[in-house]
């Protein structure tokens, strides 16, 4: 069958001609019908046009509102997706741009805590911190358990869950801070503040909340959340310049954060949100209000049992009252003073055991302090300062003010003062090295020294005396005549000799004390007399230790050898005793000990020394004023000898007494036969010299008799 009988008929050719009239209503349209589509099956082609149904009308009407809805909201979607996409990469780019200005990851890395210098007294206790943080690094297995928990519970207690950024609770702090519930609140994880602290400033700016959230992420990346947390708590601010738990602990409760109570950890942990207003030295009430949302907190999230957590709200932490004027201070600033020259820069924390006894230094501020609050006022005398070593030089007690709170000026290291008569036993000292003895006879008598006239304090003359009793009673005549004697070059020589290190005007007033020296020096000097004649260089620092307990520096005895001869030092500890027998010393004498002493009192009242020692302690007291003014008749005998005689007491209490190293000069017995004359072939004894010497006027040997001479009548 061919394709003609397959289709019904004669083949028919397409045409595209139109009937004429057909072309003529033509109006330029292009136009099909429906019988011109192609064929879809279903329908067929040549079927007459049928118009659709009302009903059908109206569903695809509902199909076209439909879609045109759908297509809005689809538009929506779209955009919103493109806005979204946007945000993101803009987002990123400020990111970026902000991530640009931190150091390279790779090269990133916790800054180093600045060293904590942990200053220890001679029995270990722990007598002050110095240093940026104010305590040391403490690990986080060193404390309680619940010392750490009580920071996650109130500052971040899905620590351990996030991942350095915690969504949901910035959400949160979002959602309260609009609607204004709870307060403002921050929503940073401990990771964050602990990023902040490590490298960022303070201010509040979008760029550092940034920075603050990369920094997070390389955190959490780099370290454990234990590690994480250590570190916060060794470099969180609780205020008071407490950086870190273990400074705080100290700070305000004054122990160590390994000891703490569980109220006084929730008080620790609540004091980082606002440590100026929640501090609990200054507010108690707010930080107490604090530390109980703190234990319920801790409670709620199961860190501490409900027993815990009641028996700290019933017994919440109390900050103790600071006992004192704080003069542990003074000896702590000076160990900072001296530190540096025994182990150079610090790196790390370290450990520094001194010499320091903490009830000798405990008893000598409270009798200054006593002393100057109950006669201060009514004598004009409002400071103070108490140097106390041991004869070999080590600061036992070391007070350098009346109350460090009030001012840190050390007056016993750094306060140039005059010394007055406590000055006049390097006068003694170097004339008894030229010959003389305290038997020596000298005149108390007016004397003019190219006008310089120095008169007793009693305006009296006694005429002929010793040198002991003109040492004892302290008479400014003698004690002028010797210096003439001896030359002040030598009086100069002595005292540097005995370390006396300040600058010292070689002039005749030298010998009442005219130039300044400091209360430390003094003393440092006075300890050779008590330790039988040995050179002594002050010092408060017995060994320093790192944390992982090497050994920095340890002191070795240091020997410098005798700078007095045996004999002379007993002459003069026999004076010194005299003064406290028997002299300006004798009401505050320790009975049954061998003690020596020496008042000093300057011009105009100015200053006010005593000096004395035994065979166990050496201690200086000073008092004056720090603008110079004039007391009212305060004198060495006075004030400060009843300061000094009840600190030697207290420190001797209880203790065996034993002899000064050197023992006391004896004066021979004298016999109506003995003219202190040499027999010819016989060398005399030095106890014969010494009588001799003490029963008349003393005559120089002959050499030395021409130089006195020369010296008194200008050659």
């Amino acid at each position: 069958m061919n394709d003609r009988s397959k289709r019904g008929g004669e083949r028919r050719e397409p045409s595209f001609e139109r009937a004429r009239d057909d072309y003529e209503r033509d109006d330029g349209d292009l136009r099909l019908s429906a019988d011109d589509r192609p064929y879809r099956g279903g329908r067929n082609p040549v079927a007459p046009r049928q118009q659709p149904s009302r009903q059908k009308t109206e569903q695809r009407g509902g199909r076209k509102q439909r879609r045109k809805r759908g297509s809005f909201f689809g538009r929506i979607v779209y955009w919103g997706f493109v806005l979204g996409l946007w945000a993101v990469l803009g987002l990123g780019g400020v990111v970026a741009y902000h991530a640009a200005q931190l150091p390279p990851i790779d090269q990133l890395t916790v800054p180093k805590r600045p060293p904590n210098i942990a200053i220890l007294a001679a029995d270990g206790t722990l007598l002050a911190n110095r240093g940026e943080t104010g305590g040391r690094t403490i690990t986080i297995g060193e404390v309680p358990p619940y010392l750490p928990k009580a920071f996650v519970a109130i500052e971040d207690k899905r620590f351990y869950e996030h991942f350095g950024i915690d969504p949901i609770g910035l959400s949160r702090a979002v959602v309260n801070n609009l609607t204004k519930r709870g307060g403002v609140q921050g929503g940073s994880t401990l990771t964050q503040q602990l990023a902040k602290n490590l490298f960022l400033t303070q201010e509040r700016t979008a760029a550092r909340k940034i920075q603050e959230a990369i920094l997070s992420l390389w955190l959490e990346r780099t370290y454990t959340k234990d590690q994480i947390l250590e570190l916060y708590l060794n470099r969180v601010y609780f205020g008071s310049g407490a950086y870190g738990v273990e400074a705080a602990a100290q700070r305000y409760f004054n122990k160590s954060a390994r000891s703490v109570s569980i109220a006084e950890a929730a008080m620790l942990a609540g004091l980082v949100q606002a440590p100026s207003r929640l501090a609990p030295n200054r507010n108690p009430e707010a930080a107490e209000k604090r530390a109980q949302l703190v234990v319920a907190a801790m409670a709620d999230q199961g860190l501490i049992s409900q027993a815990s957590a009641k028996t700290a709200l019933v017994a919440p932490a109390e900050v103790p009252e600071r006992v004192g004027a704080g003069s542990v201070n003074y000896a702590a600033d000076y160990v900072m003073d001296v530190l540096d020259d025994f182990i150079g820069a610090i790196e790390g924390d370290v450990t520094v055991l001194t010499t320091v006894d903490t009830k000798l230094q405990s008893s000598a501020e409270t009798i200054l302090v006593d002393a100057l609050s109950a006669q201060g006022s009514k004598l004009n005398a409002s400071q103070g300062a108490v140097v106390s070593l041991a004869p070999d030089g080590a600061i036992r007690a070391l007070i350098g003010g009346r109350d460090y709170t009030k001012s840190q000026f050390n007056r016993a290291t750094a306060a140039h003062r005059q010394p007055g008569s406590s000055f006049k036993p390097f006068v003694y000292l170097t004339a008894i090295e030229k010959g003389l003895t305290p038997d020596t006879i000298r005149d108390d008598s007016p004397v003019s020294i190219k006008g310089w006239e120095p008169e007793n304090f009693s305006r009296t003359f006694r005429g002929p005396v010793t040198l002991q009793t003109a040492f004892a009673h302290s008479l400014n005549t003698v004690v002028a005549r010797l210096i003439q004697e001896v030359t002040p070059r030598e009086v100069v020589r002595t005292a540097q000799r005995l370390g006396i290190n300040s600058s010292l005007q070689p002039n005749p007033s030298l010998s009442l004390g005219t130039s300044e020296v400091t209360p430390l020096e003094m003393t440092a000097a006075y300890a050779t007399f008590s330790n039988g004649g040995q050179s002594v260089l002050p010092y408060v620092i017995r060994e320093v230790r790192s944390t992982s307990g090497k050994v920095v520096y340890a002191r070795k005895a240091n020997n410098f050898g005798p700078v007095i001869q045996p004999q002379t030092l007993s002459m003069m500890n026999s004076m010194f005793h005299a003064v406290m027998t028997g002299g300006t010393g004798s009401k505050v004498n320790l009975p049954g000990w061998e003690v020596g002493g020496k008042s000093g009192t300057t011009q105009d009242y100015r200053d006010a020394w005593f000096v004395g020692f035994t065979g166990r302690l050496v201690t200086a007291v000073w008092v004056g004023n720090d603008d110079n003014s004039t007391m009212k008749r305060v004198t060495g005998a006075g004030l400060p000898a009843e300061i000094w005689g009840k600190y030697m007491k207290a420190a001797h209490a209880g203790q065996q007494p034993v002899q000064l190293p050197g023992g006391l000069w004896q004066s021979a017995p004298k016999s109506i036969f003995d003219t202190g004359e040499p027999v010819a072939g016989v060398a005399p004894s030095p106890r014969t010299q010494q009588a001799a010497t003490g029963d008349r006027a003393w005559t120089p040997p002959a050499p030395q008799e021409k130089n006195f001479f020369e010296r008194l009548f200008g050659g």
